[in-house]
């Protein structure tokens, strides 16, 4: 699924099912005393998206090396990639690339499902959205949980911002503009508007993000990619 939603040199792997740590490959020493004290959820989360992230690496001609968290719990990589991983219940994935024409990268998935509690669709986003963008787009497609779409899209949003700056963005920091392929709601196209000053890439100030949105088998996933580079005619 995040094939669907990446360009062709971002290299991704995933896992679908809820699979014991037994059945994965075993974690670095390094990684293992991260999870040392987690509960059985958090090490399969752990070691999951990181059997998932070793693969996609294996694919750009990466060797094997321990993937540690670092600030604010964001994936740290080897020397000249950048790549980012995401996980729910019965998904992992990660996706990576060179550093180059990309300068960052975003990916989340979500259960397909409405948000859980009450308030938190006021929290996560802005009053154009509230008011104006997700009931527009639940009036035309009520297949879809839209408030849980938004959600995912600025998590691959912040999850492109924070390499890039260093520093939080809040779910009130980002608009986004939600636009359904003409062949249906189930994917689409998304761009987020930042409402503060953008991070500096290649010499610019980036005033916003373009991200993707797919909608199967009871999951959402959204992806980020920021140019690192100008991008030509034949790249998305």
């Amino acid at each position: 699924m995040l094939k669907e939603l990446l360009p062709v040199d971002v290299e991704s792997a995933e896992l679908f099912g809820e699979t014991g740590v037994e059945d994965l490959p075993p974690l670095f020493p390094e990684e293992e005393a991260v999870v040392a004290r987690a509960v059985a959820k958090r090490r399969r989360e752990f070691a999951g998206v990181r059997a998932c992230a070793r693969e996609a690496l294996g694919r750009l001609g990466v060797p094997p090396a321990p993937l540690l968290p670092g600030d604010r719990g964001a994936p740290g990589w080897p020397e000249g990639v950048i790549g980012a991983m995401t996980h729910c219940a019965g998904y992992r994935g990660a996706a990576v690339t060179r550093r180059g024409r990309w300068a960052a990268l975003g990916v989340d998935a979500e259960p397909h499902e409405p948000l859980r509690e009450s308030g938190v669709t006021k929290l996560v986003t802005v009053p154009v959205e509230r008011e104006r963008v997700l009931p527009e787009l639940a009036a035309r497609h009520p297949s879809v949980h839209w408030e849980r779409l938004l959600f995912s899209a600025k998590e691959s949003v912040y999850k492109a911002w924070f390499p890039l700056t260093g520093r939080w963005l809040g779910f009130e920091d980002a608009e986004l503009t939600l636009r359904p392929d003409s062949a249906g709601p189930e994917s689409g196209a998304f761009r987020a508007r930042l409402l503060v000053p953008g991070p500096v890439v290649a010499g610019r100030e980036v005033p916003g993000f373009d991200g993707r949105w797919l909608v199967r088998g009871g999951l959402v996933l959204t992806a980020v990619t920021v140019p690192g580079s100008p991008i030509g005619t034949d790249g998305r």
